[in-house]
C-alpha cells in the first residue's frame, strides 16, 4: 500500500486510508451478511420453507438494498447540510451495531417467525448506513486530493470493498477450518459477526481524527449550502442521477455474484466444491479485485474516467461466459483463474466511480447527488442479483443464463456511460450548479 500512497502528503495520507478503512469495515459486516445468507441462513433462519429457502434467504439481501436510497438521502441530505465526516461517523456505528446483533439472534427453531423478521429488520439497518456510507467516504477522499490525482485519492475508499470481502471470506474460512460442520452452523459462523464490535471501535478511533473537507468547509464559510439540496437535484441533474444510476448497476450486478454470496452458493451446493476452497478462491480474487481498483483510479486520471469505465465493462462482457465455463469444471485452479480475470473488469469500472461522481455535481449538493446515484444503481443492479442468478439457474437448469442476465446489465452500463461527460482536472468548486 505505500507504494501507490508514495507521493501523497502525510495530511491526505491519513485522509485516504481513514476512508479505505473505515469503508473495510462497513463492507466487512455487509459481506459476512451475504455470504452466510448461502451458508446458513437459508437452513438457520428459512428452513421451514422448504425448496425456496434459499432463493428467500437471497431476497434477504436484496430487500436491504431498497434501503440504500433513504440512507442515501438522509446522509445526503446531513452530510451536505453539516459535513461529510460527522455522516460516516454515524453510518459506521449503526452499520456496527446491527452486525453484533444479527450475531446473536436464535435460530427459527428457538424462536420461530421472529428469528427471520429479526433478521430481516437488521439487515435492513445495514441498508441505511451502507446507501449514506458510500458517498461521504469517497467525497472526503476525493475533496480533498488534488485536481489531477482524484482518481487515485477516489480509488482508496473504493479498495475498501474488495479488502472488506477478503476480510469477510477470511475469517469465514479461518472459522470454517477450526469448526466442525455442525459447530460451524451451531454457533461458529456466529464469530464473524461479533467481532464487528472491535472493528467499530478501530474505525471510530480513526474518522474522529479525520479533518472535514476543505471543499465542504469552503461551502460552509461562504454559507452557499443548500437547505434543501434535493430539489435543485433532481430539478436540474436528474438525468445524471439516473445515467449514474445505471453505470453502477452494470457493475453492481456482476460484483454481487461474489459479494452477494452466490458464486459461494453454487460452487458448494451446486458443484460440491470444498467450502473452505470457495473462500479462498474469492478471497484471490479480491485482492485482484483490490489492485486493478486502483490500477482503474490511475488510469482514470491518466485517459479520462469514462475511457477506464468502457475498458471495464468490454472486459466483463468478453469474460462472462468463459467465467462460468471455467466454474463448471468444479476444479479449484481454474475457479480461482475465473474469478481473477472476473475481478480485472470490476476493477476497472470501480476504480473511476469516486471522482467521476464527485465531478458530475456542484459542491452543495454532491453529497446527495453522488449518494442517491449509488443507492439506486445497487438497488438495479444489485438488490436481487443473487435471488436472479438463483432463480434462473434453477428454472432453465443451467449457470449460462445467469450469463445471459449479467451481459445484459453490463451492455447497459455501457450505453450509460456514452451520455455521461468527462470532467477530469475541472477545479470541484468550479462546477456549476446549473442544467445539464
Amino acid at each position: 500500500m505505500a507504494r501507490w500512497t508514495r507521493g501523497i502528503d502525510p495530511e491526505h495520507r491519513r485522509v485516504v486510508l481513514a476512508a479505505m478503512v473505515g469503508t473495510t469495515i462497513e463492507w466487512y459486516d455487509f459481506f459476512i451478511y451475504a455470504i452466510c445468507a448461502g451458508l446458513v441462513f437459508a437452513t438457520q433462519y428459512f428452513g421451514g420453507l422448504g425448496q425456496n429457502a434459499l432463493i428467500l434467504s437471497f431476497a434477504t439481501i436484496g430487500i436491504s438494498f431498497f434501503f440504500r436510497p433513504i440512507g442515501a438521502v438522509v446522509a445526503g441530505h446531513l452530510g451536505d447540510r453539516i459535513g461529510r465526516r460527522a455522516m460516516l461517523i454515524v453510518t459506521l456505528l449503526l452499520m456496527g451495531v446491527a452486525t453484533v446483533l444479527i450475531g446473536l439472534v436464535p435460530p427459527a427453531a428457538s424462536i420461530g417467525v421472529s428469528a427471520p423478521i429479526i433478521l430481516v429488520v437488521l439487515r435492513i439497518l445495514q441498508g441505511l448506513s451502507a446507501g449514506g456510507e458510500w458517498g461521504g467516504a469517497a467525497l472526503l477522499a476525493v475533496e480533498h486530493a488534488p485536481d489531477d490525482r482524484r482518481g487515485l485519492y477516489g480509488a482508496f475508499p473504493q479498495i475498501g470493498v474488495p479488502i472488506g470481502l477478503l476480510l469477510a471470506n477470511g475469517v469465514l474460512a479461518l472459522v470454517t477450518a477450526l469448526t466442525t460442520q455442525a459447530q460451524f452452523l451451531a454457533w461458529g459462523w456466529r464469530i464473524p459477526f461479533l467481532l464487528s464490535i472491535v472493528l467499530i471501535v478501530v474505525g471510530l478511533l480513526i474518522r474522529t481524527r479525520v479533518a472535514e473537507s476543505p471543499v465542504f468547509e469552503e461551502v460552509r464559510r461562504t454559507k452557499a449550502r443548500s437547505s434543501l439540496p434535493l430539489v435543485p437535484l433532481f430539478r436540474n441533474h436528474w438525468r445524471l442521477v439516473l445515467a449514474g444510476a445505471l453505470l453502477f448497476a452494470a457493475n453492481n450486478a456482476v460484483g454481487y455474484m461474489t459479494t452477494g454470496g452466490y458464486v459461494q452458493s453454487y460452487a458448494v451446493k451446486t458443484l460440491g466444491v470444498d467450502r473452505s476452497a470457495v473462500l479462498i478462491a474469492v478471497m484471490i480474487s479480491a485482492l485482484v479485485w483490490l489492485l486493478s481498483t486502483l490500477f482503474g483510479g490511475l488510469l482514470a486520471d491518466r485517459y479520462g474516467r469514462i475511457r477506464v469505465y468502457q475498458l471495464g465493462f468490454v472486459i466483463q462482457l468478453a469474460w462472462m461466459f468463459p467465467f462460468f465455463a471455467l466454474l463448471n469444471t468444479a476444479n479449484f485452479a481454474l475457479i480461482v483463474l475465473a474469478l481473477m480475470l472476473f475481478a480485472v473488469g470490476l476493477g476497472f469500472t470501480y476504480g473511476p466511480q469516486p471522482a467521476l461522481y464527485s465531478e458530475m455535481y456542484p459542491t452543495r449538493m454532491r453529497y446527495s447527488g453522488a449518494g442517491i446515484s449509488y443507492a439506486i444503481g445497487a438497488v438495479l443492479g444489485g438488490a436481487f442479483a443473487p435471488t436472479i442468478a438463483e432463480a434462473l439457474q434453477s428454472s432453465t437448469g443451467t449457470v449460462y443464463s445467469v450469463g445471459v442476465y449479467l451481459a445484459v446489465a453490463t451492455a447497459v452500463g455501457l450505453a450509460a456511460s456514452l451520455f455521461v461527460k468527462d470532467r477530469p482536472g475541472r477545479p470541484l468548486d468550479a462546477i456549476g450548479a446549473g442544467p445539464d
